[in-house]
């Protein structure tokens, strides 16, 4: 645990090495991805001339896309799972191979450092935000925070382990950009990144209630609005605890089956 810690400790740091950039970047980023959702639905619902969409007033929709980009970086980090793909392609994987520490272990302890300065932001950001957002549609209490955020913290690992199996493909074939980018957009949109899930239809909400797409951003979401409680909470805990395991078990099959055909050489 300690050089697991030390490892987070140092993936922490090296993110705020260069602080200007960082708050720059996170700054812009933010108002990128919550400014174009904020015209879109505003549109939508002057032209619409509907006073709900999918079951929530504008009001509400805005908070819920605003807590999206708050949180979806600490869930999604900046994708850096390509670099398994690359230490694969490049032949860097072999230096890993000799550390007496798990490959995985190792990059998910630099994905909870890199999470680390995403928190940071996400707070500061945050409270700012209350400042010019009316969070009327929202009830927060503590509760709801804590559990947000233990829900934040299953959202990263799946994520983690959903994007580690989809680079592993890269002991088989030649590039997996494009698998990548097909991963992420499904997630994006199952996972209520580009839509509220309450948009969809009663029977696609029914088969996304047991995949584990809704908890990347629509269950912390709403979790942190007080939208769910400790019991619906507890019940989705469980359900993701198992996916969890699912994806661990696959990543691990997948990862011993491309050892038997990497060269170390890179390509």
């Amino acid at each position: 645990m300690s050089t697991f810690a030390h490892i987070v400790s140092v993936e922490a740091r090296t993110r705020l090495s260069y602080r200007g950039a960082f708050w720059f970047n996170a700054a812009f980023g933010f108002m990128s991805d919550f400014g174009v959702v904020f015209f879109v639905w505003t549109a939508m619902f002057a032209e619409s001339g509907h006073a709900e969409i999918g079951g929530r007033t504008l009001s509400a929709t805005i908070n819920y896309y605003l807590l999206v980009a708050l949180l979806g970086r600490m869930v999604r980090g900046d994708r850096f799972e390509g670099q398994i793909s690359a230490d694969i392609y490049e032949g860097g994987l072999n230096r890993y191979l000799v550390f007496p520490y798990s490959y995985f272990r190792f990059k998910y302890a630099q994905r909870l450092g890199q999470m680390a300065p995403e928190f940071l932001k996400s707070v500061v950001f945050g409270v700012l935000a209350i400042s010019f957002v009316s969070f009327e549609s929202a009830a927060f209490t503590v509760g709801s925070v804590i559990m947000g955020l233990g829900a934040v913290f299953v959202a990263n690992l799946v994520f983690f382990l959903i994007m580690t199996i989809v680079h592993q493909v890269a002991f088989w074939a030649d590039n997996v950009w494009s698998l990548d980018v097909a991963v992420w957009f499904v997630a994006s949109l199952l996972g209520g990144w580009m839509l509220p899930l309450s948009v969809f239809s009663e029977p696609v909400r029914a088969w996304l209630e047991v995949l584990p797409f809704r908890f990347l951003y629509d269950f912390p979401v709403r979790v942190l609005m007080g939208e769910i409680g400790a019991v619906e909470w507890a019940r989705g805990i469980v359900v993701v605890a198992v996916w969890c395991i699912a994806l661990a078990l696959v990543s691990r099959w997948v990862w011993r089956r491309g050892q038997r055909r990497y060269t170390g050489v890179g390509i």
